[in-house]
C-alpha cells in the first residue's frame, strides 16, 4: 500500500516514511468492525488551498462512494457555498457541517440551512455586534467580510464574484483577517471570550461566531446516520487548521492535512498516541493517500 507513504505520525521523527503497518495500527480489529464516517474540511484539505481542486482526490472520493462510506464535509463555509460543491463532490446523500458547525446544511438540500443550527448559537448580526464593542485599538486589527464586500473578498481569495457572494451569504459567523502580532491576537481573543465570542483561525481566515465548533456538529450528525451512539462507528477526521483541532481531536484517527499556505498546527494531545497524523503530501493528494489508506485497510486489502 504505497498511499501510506503520505502519512506521518509524529513519534516517527528520524523516519522517512510511515511503519508500511500503517492500516493495522490505525484500525484494530474492533474498530475494524464498526463503519466508518469520514469528516472533512474543505479548503487546503480536500481543496487545494490556491486553486479550489479536489481533482487529486477523486479516486478516494470514488472509492468512498462505492462502500458507502459516508463523508461529511465540515468547513467555515455557507451553506449557499457548500451545496453546490457538496453536489460536485458527488456528496449530496450526506448531511455538511457549516460556518464552523454554527449551521447543518441537511442531506439533498440545495442552498440553505433549514433552520438548524446549534443551541445558543446566534446569528451574524449579533457577532457583529459584539465586535464593535471591542476597544478600538482592538477593534481596528480585524477586517472582515462584511466591510470587505463582494469584490474584495473575490480579490483576497481568488474566487469568481459568484463565489465570494455565496461566501458572504453567512448566518452565523464573520471571517477575516486580524493584523498584529501574537500577543496582539490573544488579547483579541480574549476581549471577544468576554462578550462570549469565539475566534477560530482557519487555513485562510479567522472566523467569529458565538460558541459553536464543528466537534459539537458531530454527534448530531452520527445521529442523523443512524447511529444511537458515538460508540458505534469509526470516525476519521482530516483538516489542516486550527478551527479543525476540536474535530480531529473528536475522532478515532485524525490526519493534519500539510498546507504550506499556513503554519503547521502545534503538537495536539492525541498524536503521542497515534491518534492523530500528518501528511507529507499536501491538500487533496494527502487527502486521497490517508482516505485510501483507511478504506483499502477497512476491506482487508
Amino acid at each position: 500500500m504505497q498511499e501510506t507513504n503520505f502519512c506521518l505520525n509524529p513519534n516517527q521523527t528520524k523516519a522517512l516514511e510511515l511503519d508500511r503497518r500503517f492500516p493495522d495500527t490505525v484500525l484494530m480489529s474492533t474498530a475494524n468492525q464498526k463503519p466508518l464516517a469520514i469528516f472533512s474540511d474543505l479548503d487546503g484539505t480536500l481543496l487545494d488551498h490556491r486553486s479550489y481542486s479536489f481533482a487529486p482526490a477523486q479516486d478516494a472520493l470514488a472509492e468512498a462512494a462505492r462502500g458507502h462510506v459516508p463523508v461529511i464535509l465540515a468547513s467555515s463555509k455557507t451553506a449557499a457555498e457548500i451545496a453546490p460543491l457538496r453536489s460536485d463532490l458527488g456528496l449530496e446523500g450526506w448531511p455538511a457541517i457549516v460556518e464552523n458547525g454554527a449551521g447543518l446544511l441537511p442531506a439533498g438540500a440545495s442552498d440553505a440551512c433549514d433552520g438548524r443550527q446549534a443551541e445558543n448559537v446566534g446569528g451574524r448580526q449579533d457577532v457583529l455586534r459584539r465586535l464593535e464593542s471591542l476597544p478600538i485599538a482592538l477593534r481596528k486589527r480585524f477586517a472582515g467580510f462584511t466591510e470587505w464586500g463582494t469584490a474584495e473578498i473575490a480579490r483576497r481569495t481568488g474566487l469568481s464574484m459568484a463565489e465570494a457572494e455565496r461566501a458572504n451569504t453567512r448566518a452565523f459567523s464573520e471571517p477575516g483577517e486580524f493584523t498584529g502580532d501574537s500577543t496582539d491576537f490573544a488579547h483579541f481573543v480574549a476581549a471577544l471570550a468576554e462578550r462570549g465570542v469565539q475566534a477560530q483561525r482557519g487555513g485562510r481566515f479567522v472566523a467569529l461566531s458565538l460558541g459553536a465548533d464543528k466537534a459539537q456538529r458531530m454527534r448530531e450528525v452520527l445521529a442523523l446516520l443512524g447511529f444511537a451512539s458515538r460508540a458505534e462507528t469509526y470516525v476519521l477526521a482530516l483538516g489542516d487548521g486550527e478551527n479543525d483541532i476540536a474535530m480531529l481531536e473528536f475522532a478515532d484517527l485524525g490526519v493534519v492535512i500539510a498546507n504550506p499556505a499556513h503554519a503547521p498546527l502545534p503538537r495536539l494531545a492525541s498524536e503521542q498516541a497515534g491518534r492523530i497524523l500528518r501528511t507529507r503530501s499536501v491538500g487533496p493528494a494527502g487527502w486521497n493517500a490517508c482516505v485510501l489508506a483507511v478504506l483499502r485497510a477497512k476491506a482487508g486489502l
